[in-house]
C-alpha cells in the first residue's frame, strides 16, 4: 500500500500530465520519468542531475532530451528555473510561494516557508516605475552538513 507521501505526489504527477495534455503535449516514458522524479525530489536537481538519475532506466535517453522536456515544463508553467549566474540552472517543482536558503559551501538549497513578501512588489514597483511581475527572495549560509565537516577539521 502506498504512504500518503506516495499518494500525493501520485495525484500531483497526475495533475501535471492532465495539464500538458491540455496543452497538446503528448506523454512519453522520458517525459513521464522526467516530471515525476521533479515532483518527487526537493533537491532543485540540475539537468545533468536528473540525467544521472533516470540513465539507468532510459539508457538512450540525452541529456538534450531531459533539457528539452524541462523546457516544456517551464512552458507550461510546472517547473521553476533557478539561474544563479553559474551555468548550471537548477530545477524546482514546487510552484507555490516560497523561498530559498542556499549553502554557500555545497550549493544545497532548501525550500522554507514564509509569509509572501508583497509589500517588496509594492515598494520596488514604486520606486522603480517597474511592472513588477514577481521576485525571488534566497537566504545564503552554511548548511548544517557543511558546519558538521567544519568542526570536525578544527
Amino acid at each position: 500500500m502506498a504512504s500518503r507521501v506516495e499518494q500525493a505526489v501520485d495525484k500531483r504527477v497526475e495533475q501535471a500530465i492532465e495539464k500538458l495534455k491540455m496543452t497538446g503535449v503528448r506523454m512519453t516514458p522520458q517525459r513521464h520519468a522526467i516530471l515525476a522524479y521533479l515532483l518527487q525530489t526537493d533537491t532543485h536537481p540540475t539537468v545533468d542531475e536528473i540525467y544521472r538519475a533516470l540513465e539507468d532506466r532510459f539508457p538512450n535517453m540525452s541529456v538534450a532530451t531531459v533539457y528539452n522536456n524541462l523546457k516544456v515544463f517551464l512552458e507550461a508553467g510546472l517547473v521553476r528555473e533557478l539561474a544563479y549566474g553559474d551555468g548550471a540552472s537548477r530545477y524546482d517543482a514546487d510552484m507555490s510561494e516560497h523561498y530559498h536558503a542556499i549553502c554557500e559551501k555545497c550549493g544545497k538549497i532548501v525550500d522554507f516557508e514564509y509569509p509572501a513578501l508583497h509589500d517588496i512588489e509594492e515598494a520596488a514597483q514604486e520606486k522603480t516605475e517597474f511592472a513588477v511581475h514577481g521576485h525571488r527572495m534566497e537566504v545564503y549560509g552554511i548548511c548544517k552538513e557543511c558546519q558538521q565537516v567544519e568542526l570536525s577539521m578544527t
